[in-house]
């Protein structure tokens, strides 16, 4: 057992302590130096990833190719959320607390993926949710502030149905180890609570939509994509050996996505509008989780397409940070005002589409294909039609950005909008290799 092993995690904490020290001792002005800390140390995490990608097994907590997935998406997407979050917090009395409690939160992310034993994954829901519901109502402001009640509220309560569920799990087989428990029926239920509050799926889903609208915009980007990696992947790890019956999750994910597409339909603010998405799209994400065992392309599936999502709605968020309006009819004209950034709200919409040459389409592809091959076709057959369904919501978003008049949003380009775009596009058209290599 090598604490190498845990290097990318010790790395995370390390930038994290470090940048919350330094932010003690320099100017208000200067305290852009904590991003760059915390920056510096996910990046650092990210390339650790790369260079020790071997299995290693610690007591409660396993190294292998679904954490070191995560360790990647997670540490570049927190990146990407420093950056975009840098610009519009300097000089705030707390911007050094900002990075650091991002960082702490993308920590607990990681922690919930690799998480190998129940204790373990309590530990590391509450790292995860602690930090991300400080980060909610940052701003002292009474939509942030209404946004953080709610927020705490709801995973207070569902964390406790969570660790009533580690109980039963406990008391059932008397271990917490995934590899000697086994969860019945109720202890699956009340698990599920927990981490469905993290993937904002059906029913746990109330938060986002009051969040991502309350809380500041780069704070709404990180907590509807990122805590969302760690919890699917802890599912997924408790869908393949811990659960006995994993097929409620087919329901929970037949019912996520169809809930979320029809709650976005009608939505004016595209703050809203980006939240009931992430809904939909963790159904979509569940659809691998609840074939967990059934087909090898379960893991394949789930790994992309949590990649694909990742980056692709982080640059929706930043194209509505770098506009900074909320409101659909803001947007009349931003291709002739803005049309580097209004290339890169279509790629990322289009994207959430699933439309080539996108890595969400290719994301999908591999859940459909998993779906059908893990005998649930009908899954596939749903996901399907709710995909051909959000077209219409997005499309709506879409048309009046080429519109000839109107608008009241900034004339900007944001360098996080287009890094992203790109990036989905790579992710995309690369997705061949990149599922080889991994």
């Amino acid at each position: 057992m090598s604490p190498l092993a845990l290097l990318p995690e010790l790395l995370i904490l390390a930038g994290a302590v470090a940048g919350l020290v330094t932010g003690l001792f320099v100017a208000r002005d200067r305290q852009r130096v904590v991003a760059w800390t915390n920056g510096v140390a996910l990046a650092g995490a990210a390339a650790a990833t790369t260079m020790n990608p071997e299995t290693m097994a610690f007591d409660g907590y396993v190294v292998d190719r679904v954490t070191n997935v995560t360790r990647l998406t997670v540490a570049l997407a927190t990146i990407l959320v420093i950056c975009l979050a840098a610009g519009r917090a300097r000089g705030d009395t707390r911007e050094s607390e900002l990075y650091t409690l991002v960082a702490l939160a993308a920590l607990g992310t990681i922690t919930m993926a690799g998480a190998g034993d129940l204790l373990v994954l309590v530990a590391a829901y509450l790292l995860a949710s602690i930090p991300a519901y400080a980060l909610a109502g940052f701003a002292k402001d009474a939509p942030g502030t209404e946004a953080a009640l709610k927020y705490y509220l709801m995973g207070a309560f569902l964390g406790v149905l969570m660790l009533a569920g580690v109980t039963i799990a406990y008391g059932s087989s008397g271990a917490t180890a995934y590899p000697e428990t086994r969860a019945p029926a109720v202890a699956a239920v009340l698990l599920l609570a927990g981490l469905l509050f993290k993937a904002g799926g059906v029913p746990a889903h109330f938060w986002v939509p009051d969040v991502a609208e309350g809380a500041s915009r780069p704070v709404a980007a990180f907590v509807t994509t990122v805590p969302k990696i760690g919890a699917l992947a802890a599912l997924y790890r408790l869908a393949s050996g811990v659960f006995d019956e994993p097929a409620l999750l087919a329901v929970v994910a037949a019912a996520t996505m169809t809930l979320g597409n029809l709650a976005a339909f009608h939505q004016d603010n595209v703050r809203r509008l980006l939240a009931y998405s992430t809904v939909s799209q963790a159904g979509y994400l569940l659809v691998p989780v609840a074939v967990a065992g059934r087909t090898d392309l379960a893991e394949p599936a789930l790994l992309f397409y949590l990649a694909a999502y990742a980056i692709t709605n982080l640059g929706a968020f930043a194209v509505v940070a770098t506009a900074g309006t909320d409101t659909l009819a803001d947007y009349a004209g931003l291709a002739r005002r803005s049309p580097w950034t209004a290339f890169a709200l279509v790629v990322c919409l289009l994207g959430l589409v699933g439309t080539p040459p996108t890595a969400v389409f290719a994301g999908k592809l591999l859940m459909f294909a998993a779906a059908w091959d893990g005998g649930y076709a009908w899954l596939a057959v749903l996901a399907a039609a709710n995909t051909v369904a959000s077209v219409f919501y997005y499309l709506r978003w879409i048309r009046p950005v080429f519109a000839q008049e109107g608008g009241a949003g900034e004339s900007r380009t944001g360098a996080v909008a287009l890094m992203a775009a790109a990036g989905s596009l790579v992710l995309g058209i690369a997705a061949g290799v990149v599922l080889l290599i991994a």
